[in-house]
């Protein structure tokens, strides 16, 4: 590519080519992927509202002890108590009183089960945050590459913008002498006004991509930093498809949170059986009462204090056949939580496959956009020497510069798009994490 482009025929297109991308370089303050991930992470509201919906499941979860620890309470009360026991006679008298009760369950299979579901909710809770953070990796490198895809193909529009001027100059001139046809003009003129027209496209649509990354990221001028060049795209490891479904069963968020909904499921089978099982709990209490002037049988002030330490035996016989019905409900919800879980190891499965395809199918399209940019440039070059000396006619040189900047935007989304499906295919088997980030950061102008 760099040797075609010091031939003389070529050197206006380069220049030009040349000009452009340099008025659409990242400044100095360009950021490069990590960055602005770590800037997203910091202010899009919904992985924001993914941490907060996080950590208080943690704090449900905690609350499930609750049910298996002691339980201690204090009580106290004052009375003021006045009564005739004779006609004519009155007498009062003051009651105060306090107890300290505690009680531990010592037997209580439904309140274990419940702890245990509180330990799945942590697992649930941590694979949805999880999930939360693939999605904000995925969606920031996306709008990233977008705002890069569209720079692109600004540049190469007004690239193609000064080509075909060049062109067109060179047809009126060639009509005054009278060695070209007035169509050759036209034609030129025609295909000038159309490029305009996608100039004008081409702004807007990266006018709007720079928001989309803008609202993302929390920032006010977002300037991604552009992919080196010439650009050796990573490749795709493990290449065994089936290595990344079996990384996909143990590793996925989607899975792991069917897995513990599966293990909740099971565990409420355990809280609706205990329905027909005893409780043991273990009391202590200790109190005092106090009277002041004594009470109703004598007038004289006393003080007691009451000790007690007991087994709390319950046993339910009978509940109108709620508990036979209540575990037919678990039995049934645990089938459907099985169901669950195994059709989310088949859409994992499926998704992760057609994301590793489509990173193959990308990879392919990067080689043979190569291949047909080199291409293009030979038409390109041998569509001028055509046209100067007179075997070619002006629109096979408009033909032939329009289709190697069509060759070439379309190579360098593809190249965007390799970047990205390996993202999502990593994000397809669950086992996407910020350091996935780096290799990309490598790839781009430092």
């Amino acid at each position: 590519m760099t040797t075609l482009l010091k031939k003389p025929a070529l050197l206006p297109l380069a220049l030009a080519l040349g000009t452009v991308l340099a008025a659409l370089a990242p400044s100095v303050q360009a950021q490069n992927l990590v960055e602005l991930y770590r800037s997203a992470r910091d202010y899009d509201a919904a992985y924001q509202s993914a941490r907060s919906l996080y950590e208080a499941n943690l704090y449900r979860a905690e609350q499930a002890k609750a049910g298996i620890l002691p339980t201690a309470g204090l009580s106290s009360g004052v009375s003021r108590s006045q009564f005739e026991p004779t006609p004519g006679t009155e007498r009062s008298f003051t009651s105060q009183s306090a107890t300290l009760s505690a009680s531990q369950p010592l037997y209580r299979p439904g309140n274990w089960a419940s702890y245990e579901q509180g330990k799945q909710q942590v697992v649930l809770s941590q694979a949805q945050l999880e999930a939360a953070e693939q999605d904000l990796i995925v969606r920031t490198s996306q709008a990233y590459f977008d705002v890069l895809a569209a720079q692109d193909t600004l540049a190469f529009v007004r690239a193609q913008k000064e080509a075909v001027a060049e062109q067109l100059a060179s047809a009126k001139r060639n009509f005054e002498v009278g060695t070209s046809t007035i169509t050759d003009s036209r034609e030129a003129q025609a295909r000038y006004d159309l490029v305009i027209a996608q100039e004008i496209a081409a702004e807007n649509d990266l006018r709007v991509k720079k928001i989309a990354l803008d609202q993302l990221v929390g920032k006010a001028d977002a300037q991604p930093r552009g992919l080196t060049v010439p650009t050796a795209l990573p490749p795709l490891l493990p290449a065994d498809v089936n290595t990344w479904v079996q990384q996909s069963e143990a590793l996925h968020p989607t899975i792991r949170q069917a897995q513990a909904n599966l293990e909740t499921a099971k565990l409420e089978i355990n809280k609706a059986e205990a329905g027909h099982k005893p409780t043991l709990d273990l009391t202590a209490s200790y109190g005092g009462q106090r009277n002041r002037n004594g009470n109703i049988f004598t007038m004289q002030s006393s003080r007691t204090t009451t000790t007690t330490v007991g087994l709390a035996f319950n046993l339910p016989l009978f509940a109108g056949f709620a508990t036979q019905n209540r575990i037919r409900e678990t039995l049934s919800l645990e089938e459907k939580a099985r169901t669950d879980l195994e059709g989310a190891k088949r859409g994992v499965a499926l998704n992760t496959r057609t994301a590793f395809f489509g990173v193959l199918s990308g990879q392919g399209q990067v080689k043979a956009l190569e291949a047909a940019e080199a291409s293009s440039q030979s038409a390109l070059d041998a569509n001028k020497l055509g046209y100067q000396v007179g075997v070619r006619i002006n629109i096979d040189v408009l033909n032939a510069q329009s289709q190697l900047f069509q060759t070439k935007r379309d190579l360098a989304v593809a190249r965007y798009n390799v970047l990205i499906g390996g993202l999502r295919l990593r994000q397809a088997n669950g086992t996407l994490t910020p350091e996935d980030l780096l290799l990309i950061n490598s790839l781009l102008v430092q």
